[in-house]
């Protein structure tokens, strides 16, 4: 065999060996994105079930509306830095504006929160919204909490294209139990 035939086959083992790394680091950069996501949509849900979010996010979604109706309690719902039960926006908004922010950056699957999250995300920013454009134009910073503006658009996108939900299509859907609705009913019947 000639030099120059060591020398090819040389370069072709070499070109495999490369080419094979190079996969294998694709698929764990794969793995490691997912390892990831998983880590931070799990941070998210924990943050979301504790007792300090969900206090505060029924502030937000259930009392703070029926206050900005009322003069005394806008000007203390749009005093900033927010004290009180008003620490409850921040807190909401903040969550929102950081999952917002790791969507955009690529770390969490846009379609994986907005599954997950959409219906939450889109009530609070819905509620908070007058207060956000009230904020953003007092304090002349329209980038307040635009991360939490983007992951609302996405979400509302996801809801436009699934209008019956995101449960995989071909799939058959399980029995439904109407038990109670049958003995709602009933009870209505009878109080006529």
């Amino acid at each position: 065999m000639s030099a120059e035939w060591v020398i090819a086959i040389g370069t072709l083992g070499t070109f495999l060996v490369i080419a094979a790394s190079a996969i294998a680091a694709l698929i764990q950069l794969r793995h490691m994105r997912g390892s990831n996501q998983i880590a931070a949509l799990t941070e998210f849900r924990e943050t979301m079930e504790s007792n300090k979010f969900q206090t505060a996010q029924t502030f937000v979604s259930f009392e703070l509306p029926k206050r900005l109706k009322d003069p005394v309690e806008r000007v203390n719902a749009t005093t900033v830095p927010f004290s009180g039960e008003y620490a409850a926006i921040s807190t909401v908004a903040n969550v929102f504006e950081s999952l917002g922010g790791l969507i955009k950056s690529g770390v969490i699957d846009r379609d994986v929160a907005c599954d997950v999250f959409a219906y939450m995300v889109i009530r609070n920013w819905d509620v908070m919204l007058p207060l956000i454009t009230h904020l953003r134009r007092t304090l002349d910073n329209p980038a307040l909490w635009e991360n939490f503006e983007y992951l609302t658009l996405l979400s509302k996108r996801f809801q436009a294209n699934h209008p019956g939900g995101a449960y995989p299509s071909g799939e058959p859907r399980l029995p439904e139990d109407d038990s109670l609705t049958r003995a709602i009913a009933g009870e209505a019947n009878e109080g006529t």
